[in-house]
């Protein structure tokens, strides 16, 4: 078994990877590995657009990176940490404009500059959009970038453990797909940017490569997590499949009906209605669908997004992407009908424990994007600023890895890439000569009660029952085989590896939210209804013990000029 080696790799292709990896390489030799095409990764479904307060913008003139970070902070629950959300909004005009000098296609107001659109939770029209393909016209133009600044790049390769020793992270062990060989790759700096764990849940917007295994990964390695309980549920997935509604629709002027025909956020939000925080939104549509107020359907229960009064101009203008979704995968055209909606996971609040330079407690090892957790988000995202964050982050940890590799310039230990790859090699057997339990079988398992118990309301008899059932998965999941000994794009080899980081991500998640008896952004306990900043305005940090049990302590929150006060909309 031959390693390779680069000075810096990058582990995942969407935003904040490749942003990480255009950084580096006119300096360093860097490599970065994606499960998929980078092209492909999830950071392309994005729809709405990127927030960043544009002096002097059509609409938002008096606006400014400080009302920005307030309302950032406030959306969060005051739950993120203050430095990094204020370094994420003055970064953010600056990641917009070089994002448009090198290519990438926003919108337009009539003068010319970039048009922006109200989002839920903002004060000022600030989200920068393409239509309603953001995320894909940012991803392809960092890709054509990365490209033209010559990064190597390894799809289709995935990455099964870190190699750590002493302390100090000196590369990864890798699974190459497509020739199906385990290869040890040596770096004296790695980068995750592998996204969230959407497909921890059953009902999940996320693309079916969001498994979260890159937070598990670290986390098995002995690296923290940060937050986990917090997860963000999007009030507007389509019905039966999930996919996205971007929040544009709602910022463009859409409503949210119910089966009175009423626009029932005036009683939750009276002053923001549809844009208020996503948290609430999707509180109070789930509330209306408990409370018999839905629409019925094979497909489940439903509230109605109304886009019919925006007009067949500007939804062609502003929405053809929503458009063109609805009419392929339900049939609907919302120029003239509805939008049959449900809320569904979304986003991951927490992740791979960093500051605010993306470094963990492991030299030589970085964080950035969703997998991570800086925390700029705290206990609920806003729309807009996740783009945002794997762009501004990406940057940051080209930036501390270059400090990082100044002070500490010499070579990883090829042996330790060497053992982690042989670890690998041994799952790999075990699994070919594994029991009879299936992948999928048990990832359903994982999926549902994870979506039943531990979703929008939590409480804790629930909770206690996500518990067991994890147990219970967990103990199965050493009977797991897969079909085929061959290698070579065996994807049930790859999703049985995953399943045993899903599985430990989902404990984190409900351990987490059991402990936290409090109501704060995205987390509801209906046992504990409000909000409790003396014992519970802290992070909860989440880490693998020796004996492979979930041991949680707890952070303070760095307040910096916002202090807690009472989140109305």
């Amino acid at each position: 078994m031959t390693a390779l080696s680069h000075d810096v790799l990058i582990v995942g292709g969407g935003l904040a990877g490749l942003r990480a990896a255009v950084g580096l390489c006119d300096t360093y030799d860097v490599a970065l590995i994606s499960k998929v095409h980078p092209i492909r990764s999830h950071s392309i479904a994005a729809q709405g657009g990127i927030n960043a307060a544009l002096a002097n913008n059509p609409g938002g003139k008096d606006d400014t990176w400080e009302k920005h970070a307030f309302d950032t902070i406030k959306g969060s629950d005051y739950l993120a940490d203050q430095d990094a959300v204020e370094a994420m909004c003055r970064e953010a005009p600056g990641i917009v404009y070089e994002m448009e000098h090198w290519g990438c296609p926003f919108s337009r107001f009539p003068d010319g500059s970039i048009a922006q659109r109200p989002f839920g939770g903002a004060g000022y029209p600030r989200t920068c959009y393409s239509t309603d393909l953001t995320g894909h016209v940012l991803l392809n133009t960092l890709y054509e970038r990365a490209v033209m600044k010559g990064v190597r790049v390894y799809p289709e390769w995935y990455v099964t453990g870190l190699a750590i020793d002493d302390g100090v992270c000196h590369g990864v062990a890798a699974f190459d797909l497509m020739n199906g060989e385990v290869v040890p790759i040596a770096a004296k700096a790695t980068v995750f940017a592998t996204g969230g764990y959407g497909r921890v849940y059953f009902y999940s917007t996320n693309a079916l490569i969001n498994t979260g295994s890159g937070i598990g990964i670290a986390y098995k390695a002995g690296v923290p997590l940060k937050d986990m309980e917090f997860v963000q549920f999007h009030p507007t997935g389509l019905i039966g499949t999930n996919i996205l509604m971007t929040e544009a629709c709602r910022g463009e002027g859409g409503y949210l009906v119910n089966s009175r025909g009423e626009r029932f956020m005036e009683r939750y939000a009276p002053r923001a209605m549809e844009l208020a925080p996503r948290d609430i939104v999707s509180r109070s549509i789930q509330t209306e669908i408990n409370e018999g107020r839905g629409f019925d359907h094979p497909l489940g229960t439903y509230i109605k997004l109304d886009l019919t009064h925006l007009g067949e101009q500007k939804i062609l203008a502003k929405l053809p992407g929503i458009r063109k979704i609805c009419i392929d995968f339900i049939g609907i055209d919302p120029i003239r009908e509805p939008i049959p909606i449900m809320p569904c996971q979304h986003y991951s609040m927490g992740g791979i424990d960093t500051n605010a330079r993306t470094e963990t407690g492991v030299p030589g090892f970085f964080a950035a994007g969703e997998c991570a957790c800086v925390s700029v988000h705290g206990g609920n995202r806003l729309g807009g600023n996740s783009l945002l964050e794997t762009i501004v982050f990406g940057k940051t940890a080209a930036g501390a890895v270059d400090e990082y590799l100044s002070r500490r310039p010499g070579a990883a230990r090829e042996e330790v890439v060497l053992t982690a790859a042989r670890k690998t090699e041994e799952k790999m057997t075990a699994l070919v000569a594994g029991g009879r339990e299936k992948t999928f079988s048990l990832h359903g398992e994982l999926a549902r009660t994870m979506s039943m118990n531990v979703g929008i309301f939590r409480e804790r008899a629930e909770m206690e029952k996500a518990l067991e059932d994890i147990g219970r998965i967990r103990e199965r999941y050493r009977n797991v085989g897969v079909s085929s000994p061959a290698r070579h794009m065996n994807y049930e080899l790859m999703n049985a590896i995953e399943l045993e980081f899903m599985i430990e991500v989902a404990h984190t998640i409900t351990h987490g939210a059991l402990l936290r008896e409090e109501s704060r952004g995205a987390h509801w306990r209906r046992d504990f209804p409000k909000r409790d900043d003396e014992k519970w305005l802290r992070h909860t940090i989440a880490r693998m013990s020796g004996d492979g049990t979930c041991g949680i302590s707890f952070r303070g929150v760095t307040i910096t000029r916002y202090q807690p006060m009472e989140r109305v909309y």
